[in-house]
């Protein structure tokens, strides 16, 4: 089985309801999970652990404060992954338009930066689609892991 370190965006817990949802998951089908609420760069750690982003945009495509310190330390001082596997779960709001899943696409950029090898392309919950963003992430999460045994 495998181990993730889910890494949460979230403004007023919506995200970090659906990272809940998806530790959920995961933990039942035998994996070893720890989510990080305000994360930070030493939570990556170095045990070769999945890097799982679970986010939400804010204004115009920026990122949660929760998480922005984070990504804004890992920016400046790149601590290179060589290859350590990540995906990223966004959610937004489509009428927001260019704008829309923009902290998402920041952190998947970011993890590229790092030479983390992605596992897939991120995932985009509209949330004025999607009555229930859990279920989607939840499928899409444990599809995900069935390849990584």
């Amino acid at each position: 089985m495998a181990r993730f370190r889910i890494f949460v965006g979230s403004v007023y817990g919506a995200t970090l309801y659906t990272a809940r949802a998806v530790e959920a998951a995961l933990k039942a089908e035998g994996h070893e999970v720890q989510v990080f609420e305000h994360p930070k760069p030493e939570d990556l750690g170095d045990d070769g652990s999945v890097l799982l982003v679970c986010t939400s945009s804010t204004g115009q495509g920026d990122l949660p404060e929760n998480i922005l310190p984070f990504y804004l330390t890992l920016r400046d001082t790149l601590p290179l992954q060589n290859g350590r596997p990540f995906a990223v779960i966004a959610q937004g709001d489509s009428s927001y338009g260019d704008t829309y899943g923009g902290a998402g696409e920041k952190l998947y950029e970011l993890f590229l930066e790092l030479a983390c090898r992605p596992l897939a392309e991120m995932l985009l919950i509209d949330v004025l689609e999607t009555v229930d963003p859990e279920e989607p992430a939840v499928t899409w999460i444990r599809e995900l892991a069935s390849r990584l045994d």
